[in-house]
């Protein structure tokens, strides 16, 4: 996928993540990767700056196989981000493939 397309969705698809459920960094990192392929330090910055805007919020939970692992867990704030980039994201990819459609009709004449 193209990296700009990438940067594009990414915080989107973080934030889709953590809504459906609290995670860690690196469970969303595998997460994530199911859908794009992203480096490992791709994540945290992402992670940092949507927590510095409110977005999500952290706890620290035990774990057994070393260090306790920071949870996110999303705010109000960020449902109402999700929400605008989602509507966002299918208003901008609606009308790019209604454009993409277009140019095949013209190319077919």
């Amino acid at each position: 996928m193209n990296a700009q397309f990438k940067k594009g969705v990414l915080e989107l698809i973080v934030l889709l993540c953590v809504d459906h459920k609290d995670r860690y960094g690196y469970e969303l990192i595998v997460e994530v990767s199911n859908i794009v392929d992203i480096n490992d330090g791709t994540i945290y910055p992402l992670l940092k700056r949507l927590t510095n805007e409110k977005y999500f919020e952290t706890y620290l939970v035990e774990s057994s196989e070393g260090p306790s692992r920071k949870y996110y867990k999303i705010t109000e704030l960020g449902k109402k981000r999700v929400d605008e980039l989602k509507k966002s994201w299918l208003e901008f990819s609606e009308s790019i493939n209604h454009f993409i459609k277009e140019s095949e009709l013209h190319d077919k004449k």
